[in-house]
């Protein structure tokens, strides 16, 4: 081993250790993971809750990851200007707010309210994403870049399964038990003490969310963490732009990384609906069947947070450009099992599908900014305004679904052809990426 080589690590570069600041902007990674997949579930609770279509139920979708676009340029520019640890604190102070807001939306008692709640916090995941992302990639040294983020990404998930278990056990299993159909024969006075009493239920776990994030706000307050690309903030936007802009691999991550978010948003927001069919049509109720949905929810989670893992350490070895491309063929086969088989296993076919989506966001991300250098900032903002493929393509899916029947299939079924597309979109990405790496 050189002596370049025993200075440098994961976490560390020319003899400076990362170690905590890496910790803590990590563990940030798991508290927006917990905010996105207790979230999904609440498409099918509002729905519910409010005796919402599906498709309205799904606007959910778009105010959470509308916040993400519209605050992503923004967000750049604020730590261009000041700091990444600038970001990241204006990121949870914004989270925390939009927690709270749950609060004053549950005395209101509409919708609507609360969908400005989730848009509040979602500028403040905007942010977080923009300023942790490419902070991570400052960590070290640029030839384990990727590596570096697809550890760190590791938490997302743990906190998306953190999430899905709060949404399950403390949401789900204590709302009113009565089914759509049963709600929808209610009287007036009968339906608001119902939706009073559920949406107590729902806000509990959000207001308990916001206490800790502003205590990791303190935490990071506090702490002194390092500074990067200081004189990043006296370069021109425009001259950073068109850069980053006349870079094949930048712009075509772009597109990928909107396809890949699209794709993972459908398969856990939908894969309740899609449970939810099968076992009502097995014979059990609708509430039992939404639980234990919830439950290859939780399965498939912990599958992707494993295959996540096991991708990290097998970057070490092969193409990110050629993994990404075989993982993205892998959930395409997959989910044509979930679109031809109607039965149990079509829905384990969704659950496999999240073992192939694994590593996609943090690769995508990693080739789209290799060396982009102090113009990451407004590249990351790029990467994070496409997670608006989570806002656009979920009501496209939910659209399908409503309509009960499509060419004679389940319209639960037929719907999953978007991820497929979604799929293949990735797949060219990650082609084109291990081509250009071999040129």
């Amino acid at each position: 081993m050189t002596e370049s080589n025993k200075k440098d690590s994961l976490i560390s570069a020319n003899g400076v250790s990362y170690l905590i600041p890496f910790i803590l902007i990590t563990s940030c990674f798991a508290l927006w993971g917990f905010a996105n997949d207790i979230t999904n579930p609440m498409v099918k609770a509002f729905s519910k809750i409010f005796r919402m279509s599906v498709t309205d139920g799904t606007l959910v979708q778009v105010a959470f990851y509308g916040g993400y676009f519209a605050m992503a340029f923004p967000a750049a520019m604020f730590i261009r200007k000041y700091s990444y640890k600038a970001g990241v604190l204006c990121g949870l102070g914004l989270y925390a707010v939009g927690a709270f807001l749950f609060y004053p939306a549950a005395l209101i008692g509409s919708y609507y309210p609360f969908l400005v709640a989730y848009f509040i916090l979602t500028c403040g995941l905007s942010f977080l994403e923009t300023s942790c992302n490419p902070y991570i990639l400052s960590m070290g040294s640029e030839a384990t870049a990727t590596r570096r983020l697809n550890m760190a990404q590791c938490f997302n998930p743990i906190g998306s399964l953190c999430g899905m278990f709060v949404a399950m056990n403390f949401i789900q299993n204590k709302l009113n038990p009565m089914d759509t159909a049963q709600r929808a024969l209610l009287s007036d006075e009968e339906f608001l003490a119902v939706k009073e009493s559920d949406l107590q239920v729902l806000i509990n776990p959000y207001l308990a969310i916001g206490l800790i994030i502003a205590l990791m706000f303190v935490v990071i307050l506090l702490k002194k963490m390092p500074k990067n690309n200081d004189t990043a903030g006296r370069l021109a936007f425009g001259d950073s732009l068109r850069r980053i802009l006349s870079l094949p691999h930048y712009r075509e991550g772009v597109l990928a990384q909107f396809f890949y978010v699209g794709v993972q948003i459908m398969c856990w927001t939908f894969i309740i609906q899609y449970g939810t069919r099968v076992f009502v049509a097995e014979g059990m109720a609708e509430q039992e069947a939404e639980v234990l949905s919830q439950s290859y929810n939780i399965a498939a989670m912990v599958l992707f947070i494993c295959s996540r893992f096991v991708s990290t350490y097998l970057m070490k070895y092969f193409n990110a450009g050629k993994m990404l491309m075989i993982f993205a063929i892998a959930g395409a086969v997959f989910t044509v099992g979930v679109i031809g088989l109607q039965d149990r296993l079509g829905l384990y076919c969704l659950v496999a599908v999240s073992g192939c989506m694994s590593l996609m966001f943090p690769t995508i991300y990693g080739i789209a900014l290799d060396g982009l250098g102090d113009d990451a900032k407004l590249g990351s903002a790029g990467l994070i305004m496409a997670i608006l493929g989570g806002s656009v393509l979920p009501p496209a899916q939910a659209a399908i679904i409503d309509m009960h029947e499509v060419f004679g299939m389940p319209a639960e079924n037929v719907s999953f052809v978007l991820p497929l597309i979604c799929f293949i979109v990735v797949m060219i990405y990650g082609c084109r990426s291990f081509n250009r790496s071999l040129a």
